[in-house]
């Protein structure tokens, strides 16, 4: 399953501080747009019918965890996005995404160290 945009948002707070309330979910994401808390009220209530996160608790105090993780959705994102825009291609996508930004140092010895790995791997 693919989360939305909004839920992706939802997501990346409830993964940083889980377990969190809607109201703090909220807070978090009311920083960087527009958005009021009954829109992040039932969006997370329609991520827990579609078993993205759970809802703890009761009363007035509920807290919301992921039932996916992050590097699920991560995966899922990165297949979907190497399909339809480089024809499969890891490494076209690979290769454009280094093209689009000018990486720092620490980014270009982090390339070199996986590109060494790989290598290593290969002669073993």
């Amino acid at each position: 399953m693919t989360p939305s945009d909004a839920e992706l948002d939802i997501l990346r707070v409830i993964w940083a501080n889980e377990p969190i309330s809607v109201r703090e979910v909220h807070e978090a994401i009311s920083a960087q747009k527009d958005v009021g808390y009954t829109t992040t009220l039932k969006q997370m209530q329609r991520m827990v019918e579609k078993g993205l996160i759970q809802r703890t608790g009761s009363g007035k105090k509920h807290s919301y965890q992921a039932l996916i993780q992050e590097n699920e959705v991560q995966t899922s994102l990165f297949d979907r996005l190497k399909d339809a825009a480089f024809k499969g291609s890891a490494i076209d996508l690979a290769l454009h995404a280094l093209g689009q930004s000018q990486p720092t140092e620490d980014e270009l010895i982090q390339l070199e160290e996986w590109l060494q790995q790989k290598r290593n791997q290969q002669d073993s």
